[in-house]
């Protein structure tokens, strides 16, 4: 059944059937053909795997960042980013760096982030005299940090499925994980920008002005702060948080900038509801995939195999590495942490290794799945976006992939990185 269930999924993948399709598709093949176990279940398990409290998040997180996005808190937090690097050699570069980890820290979505501030961050690079195709792929590599720096989506759905974690514990492992990320993006735009001479045109902003831009985005930066800051204290879950970050997204988009009309949240709605739906449809196809793998015994078996070799921790996360690298080529982060935590996370606890540490592995290598073909969401996001070939995007992607693998590395290798910041906000060292 396992056989015919992986067989069918490649199959279809291979044709062009979308991914949440074929993983529904593969599960209802593998059942139907062998009559092992009645269709029903696969209804049954898509319905069950979105019966879920902390999955209202989702959607509300999804529609706090498209309503930012069409009213003027993007623009707000791109100004008060540009200000301090955008004279600067590579001072754009810095500054679609920085935006985008100032909107991780509100949209807990990648192709979010990219589809709205990272596309105009795109333009703006263009317009200073950066290659079309670098300013796009510099967006695609900065926009990884979106389910990395909390809030996430991606980190929602991996506490769903591994208990030995809870979702702000992940938010708190999140933190240092995706700032060297963005710092290591810096760092490739630091090189380029040098090699290609991409000269700050624009002049540094006097002090009034960058006084003002900075006061402008203050009610923009307390997003953040409310996100983070009410789940870390306890006062709201994850869920409700999602919830006050939509309302607060609305009264300053209306009251405080008085950016937005009934249309622009319309348009905020509209997309919002595409893109939620899109993503629940993965969850709950990737729910009933999960559920023939899990029934058919599959963790326990490779969890028995893989202890009776007596890997070392580091051996096991290094052949853990390689597995999601490839798996990421092909899946995106969600149905991957549906269908492979819960076979892996076993495996990694029995070895010893610390389940927020073990999170962050998985979660940032299958969130830089996004920025590899041939099925790199975020690629083909940006090159809709700002009406470029995909192909163009790929050829400059290599040095920011070089140094995603150097972050993998370290993020393996020094564990404090994703378990330090838990342990100090009262979350345990796991």
């Amino acid at each position: 059944m396992i056989a015919l269930m992986l067989g069918a999924f490649l199959l279809f993948l291979v044709i062009g059937v979308p991914v949440a399709f074929a993983l529904g598709l593969a599960a209802f093949t593998a059942l139907g053909l062998t009559g092992a176990y009645p269709l029903i279940v696969i209804p049954k398990e898509m319905f069950s795997g979105l019966d879920s409290f902390p999955l209202l998040a989702v959607p509300f997180f999804i529609l706090a960042a498209e309503i930012m996005s069409v009213g003027a808190i993007s623009m707000s937090l791109l100004r008060f980013a540009t200000q301090f690097v955008g004279h600067l050699r590579g001072g754009l570069g810095y500054a679609n760096v920085i935006s985008q980890t100032l909107f991780a820290g509100i949209s807990g979505s990648a192709l979010a982030d990219a589809a709205g501030p990272g596309a105009m961050m795109t333009r703006m690079m263009e317009k200073g005299g950066y290659d079309r195709a670098y300013a796009g792929a510099l967006t695609i590599s900065s926009a990884v940090v979106g389910p990395i720096i909390p809030p996430s989506i991606t980190m929602i759905i991996y506490a769903l499925q591994d208990q030995n974690v809870s979702v702000g514990s992940l938010f708190m492992a999140g933190i240092l994980p995706g700032l060297l990320i963005s710092c290591a993006m810096a760092g490739v735009n630091w090189w380029i920008s040098r090699k290609r001479n991409y000269i700050g045109r624009d002049p540094r902003p006097d002090r009034a002005t960058m006084l003002r831009n900075t006061v402008h985005a203050i009610p923009s930066l307390l997003l953040i702060v409310l996100i983070v800051g009410g789940i870390r204290s306890g006062i709201t879950t994850p869920t409700e948080a999602s919830v006050m970050a939509v309302f607060y997204a609305l009264l300053v988009s209306t009251l405080v900038y008085r950016s937005m009309g009934w249309r622009d949240l319309w348009i905020a709605a509209r997309r919002a509801a595409v893109m939620s739906v899109a993503v629940l449809l993965i969850l709950a196809s990737a729910r009933a995939f999960a559920w023939v793998l899990i029934i058919e015994g599959v963790p326990q078996a490779l969890a028995d195999y893989v202890i009776a070799l007596n890997l070392p921790p580091v051996a096991f996360l290094l052949a853990v590495n390689l597995l999601l690298l490839v798996f990421g080529m092909f899946m995106d982060p969600l149905p991957g942490v549906m269908i492979l935590v819960p076979i892996l996370a076993p495996i990694a606890y029995a070895l010893g290794i610390a389940p927020n540490h073990f999170a962050m592995v998985v979660i940032v290598n299958l969130t830089f799945g996004l920025l590899t073909p041939p099925v790199g969401g975020l690629i083909f996001v940006i090159a809709a976006a700002t009406n470029q070939k995909p192909a163009a995007l790929i050829r400059q992607l290599p040095p920011f992939f070089l140094a995603a693998l150097l972050v993998l590395l370290v993020l393996t290798f020094v564990p404090a990185l994703s378990t330090w910041l838990p342990a100090a906000s009262g979350y345990g060292g796991g």
